[in-house]
């Protein structure tokens, strides 16, 4: 047990109290189960221990380190008191609570900034405010949640305390702020010394299982609202205003997110909420053109020839794979000419353009709400600590070197061996319908995603990354790069490799002398890159759903069941957070994966279907409100984190955004029959009509098929059954028929098609490029208003804080040598240091 170590009246002093059974919860915490304070009502509790006291093989070696790692945490100031689970009696709990000395302290050496005076500026009225009472349904109820005063802020400094906007030191350092400062002295608190290596961090107790969790407290029950004195309830009110299925529609608390999670949360919530913002414009006009299409669809000139009888009725296609295929008619693809039409059409080329465009302003734009969300949450400077080294690196280390900024010499890892990225095949399943295919293509993806978790995981573990920024980014860029090929892969194999090298009947193309290569569904590639598409998207989005909401909830439940005791009523609250789940060690890493690969999905392969953007937008309806009942119910309070921006995933999405472009224009080009048709439209079926040339679809179907003589087929690939009154047959290509001069040669149609598809990729790529530029010149990343904002609190911090430092300084000038040289007293107003400012 811990005892005393300086008396039941000291600052520093380990209070452990004891529950020896009984059937009911005696005052141990003051019969207040909600209670975020000590015994004594009077301390808060900023951070929460838990740890096993039990007779194992390494108890004595566990209890060495958990009475080393509670020495250092009083010698750095913090106050502790243990308690005893009122469930299971081997579990303990240590309550950490960090006075205001330690508080100051801290603050200064994380360089948090905290109010100097309230926002002077005026702020400008919304353009939209006619509209307030009905925009104001879509926001959190204000009387719950309500608006708190903006500050211009700076970093703390405890020794010009008097210029800081303290009303109440009780909550002048924010909850999550006190709880941040409490993990990072956890996390830097040594338990070991060998040698010249001193072992440190709470993490690695962790892992060893010295200590079974580190957690700071939710301030109440999700679903109860708390009547403790001191207790805001945010918590309940985020889930109440937030995080509650009936709050689907509303806007989110952002600010109130900010300020109970911390700003890496924070950010992330922001960035969904943009992108699903964002994702409606799209998803409208996506779906605008999804309605053209299914409209038009049984207009369509070459639709209708497929399905006449007397023309795709009598049209005898060629088989589509050696001996075993069958003749067919062309007709038998009316269906699924018709529902090419929906997705093929200029609508969709029109709609390609639109989200090339629409990529760029969301990029910028979000560049202009994060700065914003920069300067409103205090990271416009955000400096990032040096991190501590993590326990898997720092096992490892057997060698010292000088850090070159501190000079103090720091355990680093040798590698010997260069990292070797793994190679990365996919093999696409056969498929005997599109539908079919893509379900097996998808249970095949979703068994090598956790394949390549994995092999990713490894990977970075082998590369042994010092911190945890370093470890994530690493981790972040690999991971996306295999998710990258696994989800993509089939979709760019449909797109731009099946169908595009097959020959012709009697000389198809052969993959290494003996497979042959694989041609398009006779509906074509386009309907089978759609139908991939739709049930990739919609799949995964389901899957994910269902493993966010079920798997939490299950484990809780489990334990729950296990741990049978009290209600939540009589169990104080940082035991009922202990039976919560813990968040893994990579965080949002995954959030933030699932999304970029949808956003993959939105961009890449937009052209072949529209409604991409529609699915997203209801996905992520779903996804905000999962993620937020996830954190808020299901997890212990997350350890609040700066952040300043997205990290590693910004650069990936804007490489996403860059090849959209280029793959949207060749699905346009080499995947549906768009270039085809506007040649044949524009070159070859003009004819006179009065004292003009028209223009006609007619006859489209038939030329966009070649003759084949069924006489030249090879003994490797002639049908097993050949109809007795059939000597040709027709297959999708542009040569001249058997008799020709050049029998089965590119006619020059094939030629002008070829050259209309390059043009169109050139020209399309460089006008929307340049509109990509023109508009990333145009919108500037930081708002006006921002940069006055930003300014103006510069000069405040000058003014404020440094103002003494002067005073001081011409109050130490004396005259040297009386008679030589003086030294008149300098003291600025503050009118002058205005000017100069």
């Amino acid at each position: 047990t811990i005892s005393h170590s300086q008396g039941p009246s000291s600052p520093l002093c380990v209070q452990h109290v004891r529950h020896y059974g009984g059937t009911g919860v005696r005052t141990e915490f003051n019969d207040k189960p909600d209670s975020l304070f000590f015994n004594d009502g009077v301390r808060r509790i900023d951070f929460i221990l838990a740890y096993e006291d039990e007779d194992k093989k390494d108890f004595e070696k566990r209890h060495t380190f958990q009475r080393r790692k509670v020495a250092s945490l009083m010698k750095m100031g913090m106050e502790l008191e243990a308690i005893q689970s009122v469930i299971d009696e081997k579990l303990l709990f240590v309550k950490v609570h960090m006075p205001w000395d330690v508080l100051c302290t801290y603050a200064e050496v994380l360089h948090i900034k905290l109010p100097i005076q309230p926002n002077d500026l005026s702020s400008r009225p919304s353009r939209w405010r006619f509209l307030s009472c009905i925009t104001k349904h879509f926001y959190p109820n204000e009387e719950l949640i309500t608006k708190e005063t903006e500050f211009f802020t700076a970093p703390f400094e405890k020794d010009r305390l008097e210029y800081f906007y303290v009303r109440d030191k009780d909550v002048f350092f924010t909850a999550s702020m006190r709880s941040r400062m409490a993990y990072y002295i956890l996390s830097r608190a040594p338990y070991e010394i060998r040698g010249n290596i001193k072992k440190f961090g709470i993490t690695k107790l962790l892992d060893r299982g010295v200590y079974k969790a580190a957690y700071p407290l939710h301030d109440s029950r999700f679903n109860v609202e708390s009547k403790e004195e001191g207790c805001p309830n945010e918590r309940f009110l985020l889930y109440k205003e937030w995080a509650h299925p009936k709050s689907f529609y509303k806007m989110q608390p952002l600010n109130l997110i900010r300020k109970y999670y911390g700003e890496k949360i924070g950010i992330y919530f922001a960035w969904l909420g943009f992108y699903t913002i964002m994702l409606a414009l799209a998803a409208v006009v996506g779906l605008g053109c999804f309605i053209y299409g299914y409209r038009t669809q049984d207009t369509s000139t070459w639709s209708k020839e497929v399905c006449d009888p007397e023309i795709g009725g009598k049209i005898v296609m060629c088989p589509q794979c050696d001996k075993e295929c069958k003749y067919w008619r062309l007709n038998s693809t009316c269906e699924a000419s018709k529902k090419l039409c929906i997705f093929d059409n200029f609508g969709t080329l029109v709609f390609a353009v639109f989200m090339s465009i629409w990529v760029t302003l969301f990029l910028e734009f979000w560049k202009r709400y994060q700065a914003e969300l920069e300067y409103t949450w205090d990271t416009v400077e955000f400096l990032e600590q040096e991190q501590s080294p993590r326990p898997e690196y720092e096992a490892k280390c057997i060698y010292e070197r000088k850090n070159p900024i501190t000079g103090v010499k720091i355990p680093y890892y040798k590698m010997n061996l260069p990292t070797l990225e793994p190679l990365k095949e996919y093999v696409t399943p056969q498929m005997a319908t599109s539908v079919t295919a893509s379900l097996i293509s998808f249970v095949v993806i979703m068994i090598l995603n956790t394949l390549y978790e994995r092999v990713a995981i490894w990977i970075t573990d082998f590369e042994l990354p010092r911190t945890r920024t370093d470890y994530e980014n690493s981790l972040t860029l690999k991971m996306f790069l295999f998710q990258f090929v696994n989800y993509y892969s089939s979709c760019f194999y449909i797109a731009f490799a099946k169908g595009k090298a097959v020959g012709y009947p009697g000389d198809p193309v052969y993959l290494l002398g003996k497979y042959r290569n694989e041609e398009c569904d006779p509906g074509g590639c386009l309907i089978e890159l759609t139908t991939q598409l739709s049930i990739i998207m919609g799949g995964k989005a389901i899957w994910n759903n269902i493993q966010e909401v079920l798997l939490p909830w299950v484990k809780n439940l489990i334990l729950r069941h296990c741990t049978r005791g009290p209600s939540e009523k009589v169990i104080p609250r940082w035991e009922q957070d202990y039976r919560l789940q813990s968040l893994s060690k990579l965080g949002l890493f995954y959030e933030y994966l699932e999304m970029v690969i949808q956003f993959g999905f939105v961009t890449l392969f937009v052209a072949s279907f529209p409604l991409a953007p529609v699915l997203a937008l209801v996905n992520n309806l779903f996804e905000i409100r999962v993620d937020a009942w996830k954190i808020t119910t299901q997890f212990r309070r997350i350890v609040p984190e700066k952040a300043q921006d997205i990290g590693a995933w910004q650069p990936i999405l804007q490489g996403i955004a860059i090849l959209a472009v280029a793959t949207n224009a060749m699905i346009i080009a080499f995947t549906s029959d768009m270039i085809p048709r506007l040649v044949y439209y524009w070159s070859f079926s003009v004819y006179p009509y009065g004292d003009h040339l028209n223009h006609t679809m007619q006859g489209y179907t038939n030329s966009s098929l070649s003759i084949f003589n069924i006489n030249d087929f090879s003994n490797n690939s002639r049908p097993m059954k050949t109809p007795y009154n059939i000597t040709t047959c027709r297959y999708r290509d542009f040569r001249y028929a058997p008799g020709h001069p050049k029998e089965y040669e590119y006619t020059i149609y094939y030629w002008h098609v070829i050259a209309a598809k390059m043009a169109f990729i050139i020209v399309l790529e460089h006008i929307v490029y340049f509109t990509k530029f023109i508009l990333s010149y145009v919108i500037p990343d930081v708002p006006y208003a921002v940069k006055e904002q930003i300014k103006r609190e510069k000069y405040l911090t000058q003014v404020v804080l440094h103002e003494t430092n002067l005073k001081l300084v011409t109050k130490r000038l004396k005259p040297v040598n009386d008679g030589i040289v003086k030294f008149a007293e300098v003291n600025l107003t503050r009118e002058e240091m205005e000017l100069d400012f």
